[in-house]
């Protein structure tokens, strides 16, 4: 169960990762060997040698064709199995070898936090100063989303974490002079790493129901208990380590550069599950989860800071000012106060009543818990004590600074057309003789919602009874004014917004049902059509003086990039997400109004996924300004943050490119650039269009080919694959879209329409060559979107969507010839990429990802030759009638796939 290639010096991969792989690969085999015997995993090896054979697959497809039905489940769990302890190898590689953005074609296209602060001053008069004002003002937020796009269930999670920890034991010990007792060691590790790897192979790989909101937010609040609670302390003392050696200064105490807010338990767009009640649970569990850590923080607190040397600010906050250990005392009542509030939120979540002590103040406010700690600081620091004071305590002002007491904040997110519903079945009750509110101009919305947010007389009665849904929508808003500690919530974001009105809404509801709590409120424009009109609708916006005073000067617009490339494709999408940036940071200078750009990016290429640092230098000139949010979705957020070591350098990633674009921002766009990119992006949207929208046969096509109907199946999470039930593929989320197609490597949503595009403005432009590589060159955006191309097509492979073809599509049918068509126009891009990159190989200049790709095709074909055969088999067969193995033995297809090329959606 290992490749065998021959290293021959000149494998661009590292040995040691080839060593890893191959220890887990033999310890799967001999685990399924004493599973299923020595003849099974033969069989296994002779299909692994059949896909590695430049024969198109028609050996390995024979031999998979006659497998009989009790082999097809195993068969597919034994290669997914393999693939996802290749991707528990890659990442403990990646820890060790500090590179982890490896769909970037070049580590030296990123550097550390050093490089770039000796860069900064070098080039800066004021470099210095520059540096310490912008960490101290700095402000990153990663938003944690629950899109469906995580397969593995959070017990084998656990499991894959713990053979990571082996695999770095064990590079510990090798590094260890060889005796008796360091080889005794190494084989008790290896032994456990044979059990751990055992039990994953007797695991179910899937859930047995899809899980709840709750369990989402669960699964998120784990990530900061097991990764990230620690990997803020690593990040914050390399930085103030940095900081300190180049500017004198230490990184302030309330700075936190980096923190982390939430969607999951928020997002209530498109997914009835997420309630008000729900809401409100989630947010219990995260106040209750930081508490159960603060107190072990605490208690190591108590434990160390024995000293009896402190300052009259601290001892004048206990009673006992001879106390021999005053420290002690302070933090004593600070743990009982902690311990209590643990209490409480846990009598709240279980919906008991709980006696609240009267000298025992419940901590509602991060402040209750930083003003002793700071105080606990500066008085070891005044007594000359600062290693003691810049040792663990200063290691819990850095978490209370990220993480507040409320774990992340909780964004909300509903759809506009929602609020319009509920506020027009309102007004039908107050005003039944006028108009819907939905049929009013977008003038008479506006001066309807300022003069009532401008009125002191309540709108909305709290005695009547509302229909469920306006009732819903209501007790949403309630929560906001209700909810005792303010600093649980972040953003409320407003899907499919399109009108000025969108947001005064919003508003009017959280004065209204919040007790005139206002929210940062953001619009999320996620069409070409919301993209392009964006700048309009937030200058109409700003331009009313009642909702500029709302919020103090500050707006956040999130950009959506999942269905921005699904409505027009992913070159017009990125260009029309470029264009919005521009305008709305144009309009909101003229305004004088601080701009927040919230990005809404999917972990794939065609949503928008890529590398962090080159994502945002390739962001327009001034848009990122000290300030972003981001969203990390589904198994990205594991890929980048499950583990310590991952989580710090994806936090020192995104705050040297942050640093970079503030400081070092890149040169306008030239003008002659931008008028080509209209042209591209203009004939790519046209092709685009006139096969996904036009053409007759390509719903049917995508419904036949991929396996869009057998994801609906697959427990990943809480939210409908579909914002509405009935309707067809305009309906569909982004993330079965793209799903669907990199099942069969298609990969057709991240190139359809490029194609068409580059060849029309090659062959109408004699410069056009030498000027597609000037942008190239010298333009981050379209260097970045011909990195990512590039990686897209080094994952598609146009024979083995052949191969779904030939198993699933009537010979003579007309979507057969829109299959070939497809597969035709994919080799075409391939070979015009090739010569405007001037490459003979795809990935020529980035041989380490190539390798990898190629290593693993030989463990992903299998699973993609067994999941047409399924499909196959069970073409014509009710869903309820297929063999509960036999889905399973789809669902396993999927999820190996996906693990195979670290993309799902």
């Amino acid at each position: 169960m290992l490749p065998r290639d021959s290293n021959n010096g000149k494998n661009p991969v590292d040995e040691s990762l080839r060593a890893n792989i191959r220890l887990l690969g033999d310890s799967l085999g001999r685990t399924i060997g004493r599973d299923l015997g020595e003849d099974f995993v033969e069989k296994i090896e002779i299909i692994r040698k059949y896909a590695k054979r430049q024969d198109h697959g028609v050996q390995l497809h024979e031999y998979l064709r006659n497998l009989p039905d009790n082999h097809l489940l195993p068969v597919a769990r034994a290669f997914n199995q393999f693939l996802q302890l290749a991707n528990i190898a890659e990442q403990h590689h990646r820890i060790y070898s500090r590179s982890i953005d490896d769909d970037n074609h070049s580590k030296d296209d990123r550097t550390g936090l050093m490089d770039i602060f000796q860069r900064i001053i070098k080039e800066k008069s004021n470099g210095k100063e520059l540096l310490f004002e912008t960490f101290s003002k700095m402000r990153i937020e990663l938003v944690l989303t629950a899109h469906p796009t995580e397969t593995i269930r959070r017990t084998l999670i656990r499991k894959y974490d713990l053979i990571e920890e082996c695999l770095g034991f064990l590079e510990l010990l090798n590094r260890q002079p060889n005796d008796k007792s360091v080889s005794n060691t190494i084989q008790r590790t290896r032994e456990r790493l044979e059990e751990l790897i055992s039990q994953a192979w007797h695991t179910n790989e899937f859930r047995h129901e899809k899980p709840s909101p709750v369990d989402e937010a669960k699964w998120g609040f784990a990530v900061i208990e097991n990764s990230l609670w620690e990997a803020v302390t690593t990040f914050s003392r390399h930085l103030d380590q940095c900081l300190l050696e180049t500017t004198g200064k230490r990184l302030p105490l309330h700075a936190a550069p980096i923190r982390f807010a939430s969607w999951m338990g928020g997002d209530r767009d498109g997914n009835p599950n997420v309630t008000a009640a729900v809401t409100r649970e989630v947010l219990l569990l995260g106040r209750w989860q930081a508490a159960e850590l603060y107190i072990y923080d605490l208690e190591k607190l108590i434990e160390e800071l024995s000293m009896k040397k402190a300052s009259d600010e601290l001892l004048n906050l206990i009673d006992n000012k001879n106390a021999n250990e005053p420290y002690r005392v302070l933090l004593k009542h600070l743990l009982l106060q902690v311990r209590t509030t643990r209490d409480w939120l846990k009598a709240q979540l279980d919906n008991k009543l709980f006696d609240i002590p009267k000298d025992i103040e419940l901590i509602h406010s991060y402040k209750q818990l930083q003003k002793p700690l700071e105080i606990c600081y500066r008085s070891l620091c005044d007594n000359k004590l600062e290693l003691i004071a810049n040792g663990i305590l200063l290691n819990t002002l850095r978490r209370l600074a990220c993480f507040g007491v409320t774990s992340t904040k909780l964004d909300l997110r509903q759809e506009s057309t929602r609020h319009t519903q509920a506020l027009e079945e309102i007004l039908l009750y107050i005003l039944p003789d006028n108009d819907k509110y939905s049929e009013w101009s977008e003038e008479k919305k506006q001066e309807f919602l300022l003069k009532e947010l401008n009125s002191k007389r309540p709108l909305i009665s709290y005695r009547q009874k509302w229909t469920k849904d306006t009732q819903e929508i209501l007790d949403t808003f309630e929560i906001i004014g209700k909810e005792n500690n303010e600093e649980a919530l972040g953003t409320y974001i407003i899907s499919m917004a399109g009108q000025p009105s969108d947001i005064l809404l919003v508003a009017l509801f959280m004065k209204e049902m919040a007790n005139g709590k206002i929210l940062p409120i953001a619009p999320l424009f996620e069409t070409l059509n919301d993209l392009d009109r964006s700048g309009d609708v937030i200058n109409r916006l700003l331009s009313l003086e009642g909702y500029r005073k709302l919020i103090d000067n500050q707006q956040e617009v999130m950009i959506g990039y999942s269905d921005s490339a699904k409505d027009a494709g992913q070159l017009a999408a990125a260009w029309a997400q470029y264009r919005a940036q521009e305008r709305l940071l144009e309009i909101c200078q003229k305004h004088n109004v601080a701009l927040t750009l919230f990005h809404g990016r999917g972990g794939t290429v065609a949503r928008g996924g890529g590398p962090a640092h080159t994502a945002i230098l390739s962001q327009p000139p001034g848009s990122v300004n000290n300030s972003i949010r981001v969203t990390e979705q589904g198994e990205m957020i594991r890929f980048k943050f499950g583990l310590p070591g991952l989580a710090v350098l994806s936090m020192e990633i995104y705050a040297c490119a942050v640093l970079e674009a503030s400081v070092l921002p890149k040169p306008k766009l030239k003008d002659d650039w931008r008028e080509e990119m209209n042209k591209l992006a203009n004939r790519a949207h046209r092709t685009y269009n006139s096969i996904v929208r036009e053409n007759p046969d390509f719903v049917s096509y995508f419904r036949k080919i991929t396996p869009l109907n057998s994801l609906s199946k697959l427990p990943l999470g809480s939210r409908p694959a579909k914002r509405k039930q009935d309707g067809g593929v305009e309906t569909l989320r982004a993330i079965p879209w793209i799903f669907a197609w990199t099942q069969i490597r298609l990969m057709l949503p991240a190139w359809l329409g490029t194609d068409d595009a580059f060849e029309e403005f090659l062959n109408s432009n004699p410069d056009g060559m030498k000027r597609l590589r000037e942008m190239i060159n010298s333009w981050p955006f379209f260097r970045m979107y011909i990195d990512m191309l590039e990686m897209v097509l080094a994952k598609a492979d146009a024979d083995i969507a052949g191969y779904y073809e030939q198993r699933l599509i009537e010979p003579n049918s007309s979507m057969k010839k829109l299959s070939e068509s497809l597969r035709e126009r994919l080799d075409h891009i391939r070979k015009l990429v090739l010569r405007i990159t001037d490459q003979k190989e795809i990935l020529e200049r980035a041989p380490q990802l190539a390798h990898t790709i190629t290593l693993r095709n030989s463990y992903i074909e299998p699973l993609h030759g067994l999941q047409a055969e399924l499909m196959q088999r069970n073409l014509n067969k009710k869903q309820e009638d297929i063999p509960e193995d036999i889905s399973r033995a789809m669902m396993t297809t999927m999820a190996g796939i996906a693990a195979g090329l670290r993309n799902t959606g």
